[in-house]
């Protein structure tokens, strides 16, 4: 039943936003609210901006994107900063058509796709709401009935600009229905659908000698010509082209460049001067935002060919390059299997992760300097912290490359394989391992993937496995550890009372015996050399450790376990040392002894409790690290 409540209460709801008046009407509410005579261009952007803007580091996340579009972060800010925001602002950017370029599977579909079920919610909204003349199929703004000669009156009255003239059709009803009185047309608020064919329009090409221009601009409607006498009557056109039916708000142009020409020529009217001409009329105004996408290839081809010089410079280009964070990459994985069928089988801890790595490893570009690996790009980009390295760094990297991100492994390739891997196991449990063979058994299969690339790509798969090793072995070594945290607290607090004395020049008291002792050089060479800290370097950085204590002590935070990420790898590495034989022993032995077989027991356990694993495949993982220990 509550289903049932719910559409009652949605249908509630639907009925209360419907409005209509007479003209005379829709102008006193255009004093209350002059918004909703605002631009699609307009719409669009406020749609974005009304969603909410977050700044990160002087870069801005619109949260519009952030459920659906991952790792896209630059490419959307750019989008929006330098179409939509200045569209929106009535520059001349508004007259071209915007073309989205980019890999396949690079989440260009998925961009128009929120857009249009964007302005569906948002013209449901007081900010949004949008109204046309009534029983215009072109659901036309009733602002075209103002007379050219008034509208300058009108502006300075209103503030708003007109733009656009009546269409053929609501001109013959003015005359007709309402006696030419304009203030007495019947104006009403609408909804965009793209299902109902309001607001919202998609056109597809298909075979050039069969597609007919009517699929964008409607066509005669040869029922009713004995009825008003001729072709140029308005009363016998049907007004239910994609530009049409569009008008108001967006039309999504698949695969343009892929398109006879004889469809292009009609954007370039209608991009440039808000009009296209269809039957036997006048050009016919429309006020509507054209997204179309291609691939790079399409759109190279597209641009050498003199012939589209001029619908080339009414288009914006805006690459749409495969995500580069790892990061952002699993959470496309996610969100992919969230929406399919096997939502419910057990992905153990990281398999996603390493998935994503191989994926980013594909698309980045071998940097220049010799100083720096693809691993290590690879970290940068996703944002974590590389000894030697800077944002700086990072900025220069992004700068080598202008087409990074524009080819390698597209994410449904991997979901693909993770899909295989899945159903071919017909288990309740899969881990990184298993990907990563389904990802090298399925390059055979790809298609576009030449042996050299395959070459190329095996050896990502290597690099990913190797990165697989050593989080396994961490993950382990870590479960091992009982009370990880305060064993890690106690070491390192031993550490800084050590390094203390030493930068000191003091001694220390010993806990039993209470005599004074030196700094115990022993235990913090064997910290420090676990992050390769060199005999000469030592001093510098326990005197480094020394000032960020004081300076986190100077504004009244405590130095703890986090703050110093150097400090806390070699804390971790040192423990892990320590325990590398137990977890050997104890994982690789065959016949294990009651003390071994319940260490086992409890290293599954918190394996399952803390970090995410099943029975299944935390049994797989201490099987995998035993033998990574034993090699």
């Amino acid at each position: 039943m509550d289903i049932l409540k719910k559409l009652e209460h949605y249908r509630e709801e639907e009925e209360k936003l419907r409005w209509e008046g007479t003209f005379g009407e829709y102008l006193e509410l255009l004093k209350e609210k002059p918004w909703v005579a605002q631009s699609a261009h307009s719409r669009v952007y406020n749609m974005i901006k009304d969603a909410g803007i977050e700044e990160v580091d002087g870069k801005k996340k619109y949260q519009f994107f952030s459920n659906q579009l991952f790792g896209l972060e630059a490419a959307l800010e750019k989008l929006v900063e330098e179409y939509f925001h200045p569209s929106a602002k009535r520059l001349d950017v508004r007259k071209r058509v915007l073309l989205l370029m980019g890999p396949v599977s690079g989440g260009k579909s998925t961009l128009v796709t929120m857009l249009k079920r964007g302005l569906e919610a948002y013209t449901r909204t007081e900010n949004g709401a949008i109204y046309a003349i009534k029983g215009c199929p072109m659901h036309e703004d009733p602002l075209h009935l103002i007379p050219n000669h008034l509208r300058e009156d009108f502006y300075k009255e209103y503030g708003i600009r007109v733009e656009g003239n009546l269409s053929p059709l609501n001109m013959l009803r003015l005359e007709e229905e309402y006696g030419g009185r304009i203030e007495d047309v019947i104006v009403q608020r609408i909804f965009f659908s793209e299902d109902r064919r309001v607001g919202i329009g998609t056109f597809s090409p298909s075979d050039p000698k069969s597609q007919d221009i009517a699929d964008l601009t409607g066509s005669i409607d040869f029922s009713t010509i004995a009825e008003y006498g001729s072709e140029s009557d308005p009363r016998a056109y049907r007004f239910d082209g994609e530009l049409n039916k569009a008008n108001r708000g967006l039309m999504e142009f698949q695969e343009m460049l892929k398109c006879d020409e004889k469809f292009l020529w009609h954007l370039l009217s209608l991009t440039q001067e808000g009009n296209f001409k269809a039957g036997r009329f006048a050009l016919i105004s429309a006020d509507e935002l054209i997204v179309a996408h291609t691939n790079e290839t399409e759109y190279r081809s597209f641009i050498s060919n003199k012939k589209n010089e001029a619908l080339h410079s009414r288009i914006i280009v805006m690459p749409v390059p495969y995500n580069l964070k790892v990061s952002q990459e699993e959470k496309i994985y996610e969100k992919m299997i969230n929406e399919s069928d096997v939502a419910e089988v057990h992905i153990a801890p990281h398999t996603l992760k390493i998935a994503a790595m191989f994926s980013i490893l594909t698309r980045l570009k071998e940097p220049k300097r010799g100083d720096i690996d693809l691993i290590k790009k690879m970290r940068l980009y996703d944002g974590e912290s590389v000894e030697g390295f800077n944002s700086a760094d990072i900025d220069e990297l992004k700068k080598e490359f202008q087409e990074e991100g524009m080819s390698g492994i597209d994410p449904r390739y991997v979901i693909n394989r993770i899909s295989s891997t899945i159903i071919r196991k017909e288990v309740s449990s899969i881990n990184a391992l298993d990907v990563l063979r389904s990802l090298k058994e399925g390059l055979d299969q790809h298609p576009s993937i030449t042996s050299e690339l395959k070459e190329k790509y095996l050896n990502f798969i290597s690099l990913a496995r190797k990165e697989y090793d050593e989080i396994a072995k961490k993950e382990v070594q870590k479960a091992f550890v009982y009370s990880y945290e305060e064993s890690a607290k106690t070491l390192m607090d031993n550490y800084l009372d050590n390094v203390e004395a030493y930068c000191n020049k003091a001694k220390l008291h010993d806990p039993l015996t209470g005599e004074e002792i030196n700094p115990d050089e022993k235990l913090m060479r064997s910290i420090e050399e676990q992050i390769g800290i060199s005999e000469n370097a030592k001093k510098a950085f326990r005197e480094e450790i020394l000032i960020r204590i004081s300076a986190y002590a100077r504004k009244g935070r405590r130095f703890d376990y986090n703050s110093h990420d150097r400090l806390r790898e070699a804390i971790q590495k040192k423990l892990f040392a320590d325990l590398k034989d137990v977890v050997k022993i104890t994982t690789s032995s065959k016949t294990p002894d009651e003390q071994q077989l319940k260490k086992i027991n409890e290293v599954v356990a918190r394996l399952i409790d803390e970090h995410g694993y099943n029975s299944t495949s935390a049994n797989d993982l201490l099987r995998y690290v035993g033998s990574l220990l034993n090699r």
